[in-house]
């Protein structure tokens, strides 16, 4: 609510100006309180509309899953309306409780530097104004104006993280560990991760290219770099593969970058890493995609075209070893076979047709999305 009426003061006869309130259906409050954001953009002649998460949670962290939710319904409406930038209400106490969490996980500078004041989620731009703001403040501003709010219950909800992480962080401000302190020290560590990334970007210019759709390393190389360059080459490899939002967990990551460094493998986040006599690869794990399937023409795994001859009863999905012993020239290719099991192949049914990546085109092309300049420039846009 604070978030909309101060958009509205500072940018209302320059910026054309458009609200969306998500209701995840998980408190029946919930829709009237939707409705109650509605009214409020109206008076302020700002177009609302209210999304719903129709899919509902799974079995898991449902807090974890309400946030990709979120941001899946928000960014899916701003392409709709051709909206490049969206700003959300995120504030120094979120910040700060965001911090802690990570701390308590043992997290690297990039956990630490918090949530990023602007990033791109599904090609839309993510802004968050308020980091530096604190709750209170933002009350006080509300009462100041006289505009009510609602309040969501499930903030006082002990059963969740960040509830029993905010009711920590009060007992902190005696000892300085304010969310204004914990906000700073996110913002120390943005810059810190800032001058890492640049390193990174350099280590992966002088020993990285991409093949069949797997990040490839020179060993050698990467054994040379300092602990925190390889750690976080590695960290940006699993994620291009994956196409995950966020980065693996540290201690995870840790042991993948022990099998990197001596010869082993491992298998993380829907991708798998091995190594060959002067590589290092990283790639899809045939399970992660074993079930996705699309038509010839439509984007596969988030990330491949395939296109060609005549698909009539055609589908595009994963080789898997099966499909890898149909290819007879798969070893001219100097992939790795399991690399190969993860990439995308034309089936109709249970026959393969095509499986360009392992060298059996048959008049068909796939190739990845983005190629390696993308993969560079993504080393410095987190």
């Amino acid at each position: 609510m604070a978030l909309l009426h101060l958009l509205h003061d500072c940018f209302s006869s320059e910026v054309e100006l458009h609200a969306a309130t998500v209701d995840h259906g998980l408190r029946p409050e919930a829709a009237a309180e939707a409705k109650a954001a509605g009214a409020a953009a109206e008076q302020l002649g700002i177009s609302h509309e209210v999304l719903r998460w129709e899919v509902g949670p799974r079995e898991g962290n449902l807090q974890n899953q309400a946030r990709e939710a979120r941001y899946d319904l928000l960014t899916s409406w701003a392409r709709s309306k051709d909206i490049q930038v969206l700003a959300v209400g995120h504030t120094a106490d979120d910040q700060a409780e965001t911090v802690l969490m990570r701390m308590a996980r043992a997290s690297g500078v990039t956990g630490l530097s918090g949530m990023a004041e602007r990033r791109v989620h599904n090609g839309v731009t993510l802004l968050r104004p308020l980091l530096d703001v604190t709750r209170s403040e933002l009350r006080g501003y509300l009462q100041r104006r006289g505009i009510s709010w609602a309040e969501d219950p499930s903030n006082e909800d002990a059963r969740f993280e960040r509830v029993r992480v905010r009711r920590a962080l009060e007992g902190l401000a005696d000892l300085g560990l304010t969310p204004e302190v914990l906000s700073k020290v996110a913002r120390n560590m943005t810059k810190a991760r800032e001058a890492l990334d640049w390193y990174v970007f350099l280590a992966a210019r002088d020993q990285v290219h991409l093949q069949a759709g797997a990040v490839v390393l020179c060993q050698r190389k990467f054994r040379t770099l300092p602990s925190e360059i390889s750690h976080r080459l590695l960290v940006r490899a699993f994620q291009w593969v994956s196409g995950a939002a966020y980065p693996p967990r540290r201690v995870p990551m840790e042991k993948a970058v022990l099998a990197a460094r001596n010869g082993g493998s491992i298998t993380l986040a829907g991708c798998r890493l091995l190594t060959t006599a002067k590589q290092i690869w990283v790639c899809r794990e045939y399970k992660a995609v074993c079930s996705e399937a699309a038509l010839p023409g439509k984007l596969w795994d988030g990330r491949w075209n395939f296109f060609g001859g005549d698909a009539k009863g055609c589908e595009v999905r994963a080789l898997g070893r099966h499909g890898l012993l149909e290819c007879p020239d798969w070893r001219d290719t100097a992939v790795p076979g399991p690399v190969l099991e993860g990439t995308p192949a034309l089936w109709h049914g249970s026959e393969l047709i095509a499986a360009p990546p392992a060298g059996l085109a048959n008049g068909w092309s796939a190739e990845t999305a983005y190629g390696e300049e993308e993969f560079f420039a993504s080393l410095l846009s987190h």
